[in-house]
């Protein structure tokens, strides 16, 4: 079980100054109390749709820092595709939520789903908590957990996109939920035992790398012994584990280091 608070949160997020500082605690304060629960509603609940979710959510929301659109919404009037048939309709129904909610028609479903009226209140949709729900339902509804199974960044942007826009941002963001969740559950690991192996994990460095790194080649895996935890050792250890009938997270702990020993 990982801890989804308010620390991890601003260990993915960046750093602000000034008013966006302000609104980004605003923002990860509003959620942070329910964050854990409501995922779990939705089945966001292991390492890699966590990271995926929270990946999204912090570059569609500018890093935590917004939970709505920069622009006016004025772009948005007359969008029949949207059901903005009413006058004024673009700037009423604009982009709001930690994943962007967009035109009338999408207030009126997922306001009805999650029994709020957005369609007379639709800066509803801006508050922390509504956004998190709004961004969760949608998750749900195109079955985003199944491609954060199998780690397709590029297929989990396009559903919540519709295209492959800020890539690279979300890949970084997505590297840091990783960091921030391996490192959780290395330390939960870690207070669970007196062993004196090191618990490894992406981002780890130095000695104890190296020796895990030159047990892998010993297993026939071809990776470089630079002391230096990354990609290709993560993928490694992973598939060691796979091989060794254990959990394939990445992380090594007594249970990997006693296969990689034998």
């Amino acid at each position: 079980m990982f801890t989804v608070d308010a620390n991890l949160l601003r260990r993915i997020a960046p750093k602000f100054t000034g008013s966006r500082a302000d609104r980004q605690t605003e923002i990860i304060d509003g959620i942070a109390s329910v964050m854990a629960a409501v995922l779990a509603d939705y089945e966001i609940t292991n390492r890699l749709r966590i990271a995926h979710f929270l990946a999204q959510i912090c570059h569609e929301s500018a890093g935590l820092r917004t939970t709505e659109e920069f622009a006016d919404g004025s772009a948005y009037e007359g969008r029949a595709d949207l059901g903005n048939v009413e006058p004024g309709d673009g700037q009423r129904f604009k982009g709001r939520g930690l994943l962007q909610l967009t035109g009338r028609s999408n207030y009126k479903i997922y306001g009805d789903a999650l029994g709020i009226d957005l369609i007379e209140n639709p800066e509803q949709a801006s508050d922390p908590v509504t956004s998190l729900k709004i961004a969760c339902l949608y998750w749900k509804q195109h079955e985003i957990n199944p491609l954060c199974d199998e780690d397709h960044l590029q297929a989990v942007t396009r559903k919540v996109n519709g295209g492959l826009n800020g890539l690279d941002s979300r890949a970084d963001f997505l590297a840091k939920a990783k960091a921030a969740l391996s490192h959780q559950q290395a330390a939960a690991i870690d207070a669970a035992t007196d062993d004196p192996r090191p618990i490894l994990h992406r981002g780890e460095d130095g000695d104890g790398v190296v020796s895990l790194q030159s047990r892998l080649r010993a297993h026939g895996f071809d990776i470089a012994v630079d002391g230096n935890f990354g990609a290709a050792t993560e993928l490694a250890v992973k598939q060691f584990q796979l091989q060794q009938g254990l959990v394939s997270d990445g992380i090594v702990g007594p249970k990997t280091w006693d296969r990689l020993s034998a």
